[in-house]
């Protein structure tokens, strides 16, 4: 069965947990599943329309899934997703010259 890493600040609506093992043979699948397990989840990854929202990134191993086939690339049953909520920051100095993504692994 394929995982889905969960971010710290999303672990709240799945009971604490680090990973959760999903079903379905793609990403579509299992985001669906992981949703169908914990419905207090859904409104942090989904818009009102059904949509990702857009700071939510998959990745599987060191891709991003819109790099691939997005929500139809494939998942094998030892597959481990990784949720990765984009955190922006920046800095008053702009001699620094640069805002920054933060991928957290936690």
């Amino acid at each position: 069965m394929a995982s889905i890493r969960i971010p710290t600040p999303l672990r709240t609506y799945v009971g604490g947990l680090r990973d959760v093992s999903v079903s379905g043979s793609n990403v579509r699948e299992a985001l669906a599943d992981l949703t169908a397990q914990y419905p207090a989840l859904k409104p942090h990854l989904y818009d009102g329309e059904s949509r990702l929202r857009p700071f939510v990134n998959l990745f599987l191993g060191e891709h991003n899934v819109q790099d691939l086939q997005g929500f139809e690339t494939q998942l094998e049953a030892d597959s481990s997703l990784m949720l990765v909520p984009s955190i922006a920051g920046g800095s008053a100095d702009s001699s620094l010259g640069a805002t920054c993504v933060v991928f957290p692994r936690g």
